[in-house]
């Protein structure tokens, strides 16, 4: 049998399981890719709180990614929450030597308003990062701190996305999850915008959501989809995941991961 297609995550830890590079490696499974991982912060969470939040050292992150790429070389990757300005730029460093699709999640808050990002570290994300990134993954909160104004409809997201796109990545995915009534995402795509929209679920359950959104797409940007089939696919698999969250946990709890990718 052919190995298969190899994604890998650079992402902080969660052990609860339901959002970080845990469930990133789970997502990736699930799309039939094996998944590696970079390990850039610590952080002590279940789905009611985060408790502490620890950056590893740049250099130990590096040399993660050094025996990753040395030895299994991805055919694409994802960043999720780096931490802090010293991480973000020895990734970027890195990763500007290499040449895979890679995913931007610019994680900067967790689901429960724990801070995940130094403020500092968000001008080397711009700086360093996103333009090395084939497609960046803002929600609203992250788009209009990225952009630099509110972004709470779909033409505020339009306009976002143009203004991040503006910094250098070269697709943007403005996710909206956060507006009121039908959950809309808005991809901004070789100048062309795509809108994928679904009726809202009514659930707590939601922890994970753009980790795993953009875990999915990286598993199909290593799988050889097109920017814009992987979105469309990642986004029916959240949705789909969402629907069917298992109900742990006694506060906003992971979604279902064992979802169908198809």
């Amino acid at each position: 049998m052919p190995a298969p297609p190899v994604a890998l995550t650079i992402a902080g830890s969660d052990p609860s399981g339901g959002a970080g590079l845990q469930a990133d490696l789970k997502t990736f499974h699930r799309h039939a890719v094996y998944g590696a991982s970079v390990v850039t912060l610590l952080t002590v969470q279940n789905t009611r709180s985060v408790e502490a939040v620890e950056v590893l050292p740049p250099a130990l992150v590096v040399a993660q990614l050094d025996a990753v790429l040395d030895d299994i070389p991805p055919a694409a990757a994802k960043t999720g929450a780096l931490g802090n300005t010293a991480v973000i730029a020895a990734v970027a460093a890195r990763l500007a030597r290499t040449g895979f699709p890679l995913v931007v999640d610019p994680v900067m808050v967790s689901k429960h308003g724990a801070a995940l990002v130094a403020d500092d570290a968000v001008r080397a994300l711009v700086r360093d990062l996103l333009p090395r990134a084939t497609l960046v993954t803002p929600n609203l909160p992250e788009a209009a701190r990225l952009a630099g104004f509110p972004v709470d409809d779909v033409a505020s997201m339009e306009r976002a996305a143009r203004a991040i796109h503006a910094l250098g990545p070269a697709h943007v995915l403005v996710k909206g999850g956060h507006l009121e009534g039908d959950a809309v995402d808005l991809l901004l795509s070789e100048g062309r915008v795509t809108l994928h929209a679904a009726p809202r679920i009514a659930t707590r359950h939601t922890h994970g959501t753009g980790c795993t959104l953009s875990a999915a797409i990286a598993a199909r940007l290593a799988r050889g989809e097109a920017v814009a089939a992987a979105v469309a696919g990642a986004c029916g698999f959240i949705r789909r995941a969402i629907a069917a969250a298992p109900g742990l946990g006694g506060g906003c709890g992971p979604v279902d991961h064992f979802a169908d990718p198809q």
